[in-house]
């Protein structure tokens, strides 16, 4: 499979898109997390996470689910890998150990674990395919590994809104800015058999996209922020993103927005 890296893609997330440091991202990412922590945390549950279990939390962004890792499910350790750490200072200690690296960084060597779990982390980032042999390869015997990542079913029969017209700009924005490409998820099951994982399944999760909702709030904020990158595309120009941004917050919204795949598989 091609990388999108590798096509053109020179940019990363949290450097030529999504800086960390922006005043607004921390609430950014804190809302797509009250949407799907749940989904993500019973899955976990039901993988047998708790007391005695090392966890490895993947792009922990702020730490909610690294937190509900130690104060929740009661697991002994969770190292909590991102490469811009500052949002996860306040939570380090107490069982939670903050690991700033770069998972695309061959020489990696953060030790074997019971459970690894990475969310919409593996769509941005280049050699996709060898990530995802590396982490099955610090798994623990037992161990599972959940891997989450986005993906669309969009309205074929639409294809004029402002609303679909700027989702089509944003997945076309991110590909050609940072490389992220989510055309591969499907295959996520496929990868976790060939890395000799047993027990492999996986489910797709589409929330509810309702006026208002954090999920809404999300894409908006997500829109606000990429406008430049969007118009750009030449598929949309601002009055078409505003009027997008308008309808997330309309009671005429109805729309069945991306969702989450979640594949997992576990060790011999």
């Amino acid at each position: 499979m091609t990388d999108a890296r590798s096509a053109g893609a020179a940019g990363r997330y949290g450097e030529d898109l999504f800086a960390p440091e922006h005043p607004r991202e921390a609430e950014r990412v804190d809302a797509a997390a009250l949407v799907y922590d749940p989904l993500t945390t019973h899955r976990l549950r039901a993988l047998g996470v708790g007391p005695g279990r090392r966890c490895l939390e993947v792009g922990a962004g702020t730490g909610t689910v690294a937190r509900w890792l130690l104060e929740e499910a009661g697991a002994e350790e969770v190292v909590a890998l991102d490469r811009d750490t500052d949002a996860l200072a306040a939570v380090a200690g107490r069982g939670l150990r903050v690991l700033r690296a770069d998972l695309t960084d061959e020489g990696l060597r953060p030790g074997a674990f019971d459970l690894i779990h990475a969310r919409f982390v593996l769509m941005h980032l280049p050699g996709r395919r060898r990530i995802v042999s590396r982490l099955a390869g610090w798994l623990n015997p037992g161990g599972a590994l959940v891997l989450g990542d986005a993906v669309e079913l969009p309205d074929a029969r639409d294809a004029s809104s402002p609303y679909r017209r700027t989702m089509d700009a944003m997945w076309r924005a991110l590909r050609t800015t940072i490389g992220t490409d989510i055309s591969h998820v499907p295959a996520y099951p496929r990868f976790l058999r060939e890395e000799g994982l047993r027990e492999v399944a996986a489910e797709v999760f589409c929330p509810p996209l309702t006026a208002g909702s954090p999920l809404a709030r999300f894409w908006s904020e997500t829109w606000s922020r990429m406008r430049p990158e969007l118009t750009a595309t030449g598929l949309v120009d601002a009055d078409t993103v505003a009027e997008a941004r308008a309808y997330l917050d309309s009671p005429g919204l109805a729309e069945l927005g991306p969702g989450m795949a979640m594949a997992w598989g576990r060790r011999d």
